[in-house]
């Protein structure tokens, strides 16, 4: 077999193959989708794990017109880089360094009283007039103003505007079941916005940006993306309503394939226990392979027995648990009862193979199956990769 199948560098334990292209082309889809709207993408969380930097570049370059991150820091990430597209950052903490952030030129999200009065007082001690969004909460009870503390939000800003230390840039909101369209909550939500809107419109404000599409919305539901759509996990491929459609099926492509490669092969006879606690036993003579890559690196212990690996061409899973640096497959088991071959062929393994864990190219497993096997989200599975797993990225602007 070729041991660098999909360009793993030889020496790499694992590596996590990132398509800058893929990205591009997935912002373009969804500016198709969005109609007149803008789109933000969101790169927060090291851009889903896939790296802030490169995918903020490729975002941009596929017509993203601004970015938005979940933390100050990451806007400031962004602008120490050299990046001056629109930031939005939305997720703050008393005495988070607001300063910075709005010298820096970064648009802050604003869902409370005392974040607007902590914006206001580092906008006038920086000598700046800081761009807020206020955030209101349509039913998803996370962050945002409630309803009923929305109108005195919306007045303090005014008043503060009026003094000339804000101005009301733009105002959002986020959906709590958008992953189903006929959810009766869409419906709703989008109602109660428009009317937080209009409130707020009545009362002086007049915003720039009205956004409340993430990406599930942004692609099913034209209904809700009035300026702005703010859509995450499809700028990296993955979809967003897995229940309803496919990644490829809605046109998109996957960005991250995650590699490893084979670090041992050896003989095991029938009958004998696999990795930890002897979760898994071998029902034949068959040869077991070691990849070494675990829950440190991100993957999740819950697929283990169930986690799908291609290798050679052929699919199979995890044999016994996910340990911290290292699981197991074995040759001979293979999903829905298929028959392995001759065990000589399986022998051909070899130390320095490569493994597919998830990717997007047809047959290869991708983040979904390990979603669906360590019963969570793709969201999950491609942002908690970790930090020693190199990111090798292809295409685009890779600074």
């Amino acid at each position: 077999m070729n041991a660098d199948i999909g360009g793993l560098p030889p020496g790499l334990p694992a590596g996590a193959l990132v398509d800058l292209d893929a990205v591009r082309d997935n912002i373009g889809l969804l500016r198709e989708r969005a109609g007149s709207a803008g789109v933000m993408a969101v790169v927060k969380a090291d851009a889903y794990g896939h790296g802030l930097l490169p995918c903020a570049r490729a975002a941009l370059a596929g017509g993203a017109s601004w970015l938005g991150v979940a933390q100050l820091s990451e806007g400031l990430a962004l602008r120490a880089a050299g990046i001056e597209a629109p930031v939005l950052a939305w997720l703050t903490v008393p005495d988070d360094d607001y300063r910075a952030a709005l010298v820096a030129g970064i648009d802050i999200g604003v869902s409370t009283q005392w974040a607007l009065a902590e914006v206001a007082a580092a906008a006038e001690s920086a000598g700046v007039t800081g761009r807020v969004h206020l955030k209101v909460d349509t039913g998803l009870n996370r962050n945002g103003a409630v309803v009923e503390d929305w109108p005195d939000l919306v007045d303090a800003g005014l008043k503060l505007q009026a003094a000339g230390l804000i101005q009301l840039v733009g105002v959002f909101s986020h959906f709590a079941y958008a992953d189903d369209p006929q959810h009766p909550t869409v419906q709703a939500q989008t109602a109660a916005f428009v009317a937080a809107v209009e409130l707020a419109e009545r009362r002086g404000a007049r915003f720039e940006v009205r956004h409340l599409a993430n990406s599930a919305a942004a692609l099913t539901n034209p209904a809700t993306h009035f300026d702005l759509v703010r859509p995450g996990i499809a700028v990296f491929g993955l979809s967003p309503i897995p229940e309803l459609a496919s990644a490829a099926e809605l046109g998109l492509r996957p960005a991250m394939t995650l590699l490893g490669r084979v670090a041992n092969v050896k003989r095991v006879q029938a009958g004998q226990g696999v990795s930890y606690g002897h979760t898994y036993t071998t029902s034949r003579p068959t040869t077991v392979v070691l990849l070494p890559i675990g829950y440190a690196d991100g993957l999740p212990r819950h697929a283990s027995n169930n986690g799908p690996v291609q290798l050679g061409g052929q699919r199979h899973r995890i044999a016994g648990r996910v340990c911290m640096d290292q699981f197991v497959i074995d040759l001979a088991n293979q999903p829905d009862g298929e028959d392995p071959g001759d065990h000589a062929a399986l022998a051909d393994v070899q130390a320095g193979d490569v493994a597919v864990l998830f990717g997007g190219a047809p047959g290869q497993p991708t983040a979904q199956d390990w979603a669906e096997a360590a019963g969570t989200i793709s969201y999950e599975i491609v942002t908690r990769i970790g930090p020693r797993i190199p990111r090798i990225y292809s295409g685009g602007d890779h600074g």
